[in-house]
C-alpha cells in the first residue's frame, strides 16, 4: 500500500482537507496542491506509459524455436479472491499468461509444463492459485496430468526458488518463461539467481507502441497502471538489493 502513488494522492488530499477544518490551512493547502497537481500531471501526460514502456520493451517479443525442454509460466492471471468465493477460475488483466501457456502446449507437446503460483500473499491459508489454473486449462483441453503444479509460492521469489526445487532441469536445457511484459525483468533476474535460464515470452502488455491510443484510457485506468509501474520499478530495486535478483534491470 505504501508504494502506490495512488494511495499517496488520495492520502495527501484527506490529510490537506483534515489540517484545513483542523486550522492548518497553510500545511492543508500544499497537501491539496500537490494531490491535485498530481492528478493533473496524470491525467495530461502519459506518466504511466513512460514508466511501463522501457520495463516492457526491456525483452523483445518471442522468436519461437522449432523445440522446448520446458515450458513454465509464473501465476498472476486468475482472481484468487473471486475464484475462491465463486469456485470457478476467474481471470484479470494478465489472463494472457494461461491462455498463451495453453498455446504453447499444444504446440510443444514434448516440452515439460510447470505452473507455479501459490495462495494469495496476505491470505496464506486461501485456494493456491495452482487450482484455479488446474480447473481453466482443464477446461480448455489441456492434459493437466502432465502439468506440474507448484502451489505454495507468494512471491516471484518464492516461484523460482520452491520451482527449482521441485522441477528437475539442467544446463543447456531450452526453457520457455510466460509472465506479463512488466513483469518479466524482475522474473528472468529472479531465476538467474537461483542459476536457471529462460527465453523470454512476454504477454498482456499494458503500454501502447503508439502513444496516441493512450488517450483512450480512463484516469482510474492511468492511477492502475501507474501502480503496477511503480510496484515493479521499486520491486527490480529491492531484489537486487536483497540478491534475489542477478542484475538492477535484468536484460535478454
Amino acid at each position: 500500500m505504501l508504494t502506490s502513488p495512488a494511495n499517496w494522492l488520495v492520502a495527501f488530499c484527506v490529510l490537506g482537507t483534515s489540517l484545513l477544518w483542523l486550522n492548518r490551512p497553510r500545511t492543508g493547502r500544499l497537501l491539496l496542491t500537490v494531490a491535485a497537481a498530481g492528478f493533473a500531471l496524470i491525467a495530461v501526460l502519459p506518466i504511466d506509459q513512460w514508466l511501463l514502456m522501457p520495463i516492457e520493451n526491456r525483452f523483445p517479443p518471442l522468436v519461437p524455436a522449432d523445440h522446448y525442454d520446458g515450458i513454465l509460466v509464473l501465476g498472476g492471471a486468475l482472481e484468487s479472491a473471486m475464484t475462491d468465493d465463486r469456485h470457478i477460475p476467474s481471470l484479470n488483466t494478465a489472463a494472457e499468461r494461461l491462455t498463451e501457456f495453453a498455446r504453447q502446449i499444444r504446440l510443444h507437446p514434448e516440452a515439460r509444463a510447470v505452473f507455479t503460483g501459490g495462495p494469495l500473499p496476505n491470505r496464506p491459508d486461501s485456494t493456491p492459485e495452482a487450482k484455479g489454473a488446474r480447473l481453466l486449462l482443464e477446461s480448455l483441453g489441456i492434459d493437466v496430468s502432465k502439468v506440474t503444479f507448484e502451489d505454495r509460492s507468494l512471491t516471484t521469489w518464492e516461484n523460482a526458488v520452491l520451482t527449482d526445487k521441485l522441477v528437475p532441469h539442467k544446463p543447456g536445457e531450452r526453457w520457455l518463461l510466460i509472465t506479463s511484459a512488466n513483469h518479466m525483468p524482475r522474473s528472468i533476474g529472479t531465476f538467474r539467481a537461483v542459476g536457471w535460464e529462460f527465453q523470454a515470452d512476454p504477454v498482456a502488455y499494458k503500454s501502447f507502441l503508439d502513444p496516441s491510443k493512450r488517450a483512450s484510457r480512463s484516469m482510474a485506468e492511468r492511477l492502475t497502471l501507474l501502480d503496477v509501474a511503480a510496484h515493479e520499478w521499486i520491486g527490480l530495486v529491492y531484489y537486487h538489493l536483497r540478491d534475489r535478483s542477478n542484475a538492477w534491470f535484468p536484460a535478454p
